[in-house]
């Protein structure tokens, strides 16, 4: 259960679209937020308030560098999205190959 709210968070945070483009931007390299908020249409106080949200999610880590904060993808957290959504599929087509077995069944009946 405790992955599956995890997950739903992760999910949620990832909703929004700015976030979305920070873990774009994440995907290349670590970036602190001054970096991130050049890339993006948002200001600087926007940017931070989205890394707290990714990385209350799980989805984003820090570390200092000085006075600044850079930030990176978390592997933890996607290794813990990926599980979740690997399960999801795997249940999606255990339940499609069930269906279509009981139809095919019921097909074959007179």
């Amino acid at each position: 259960m405790g992955t599956n709210r995890n997950a739903e968070t992760a999910l949620a945070a990832l909703g929004d679209e700015s976030r979305r483009q920070i873990v774009e931007c994440l995907r290349e390299r670590p970036h602190s937020v001054v970096d991130l908020t050049a890339r993006l249409p948002v200001t600087r106080p926007a940017v931070s308030q989205h890394l707290k949200v990714l990385k209350d999610a799980g989805l984003v880590a820090d570390r200092a560098e000085g006075t600044k904060r850079i930030y990176s993808l978390d592997p933890d957290g996607l290794e813990m999205l990926r599980t979740y959504l690997d399960l999801v599929w795997r249940d999606g087509l255990d339940a499609y190959r069930r269906a279509t077995e009981q139809l095919a069944t019921e097909e074959e009946q007179p």
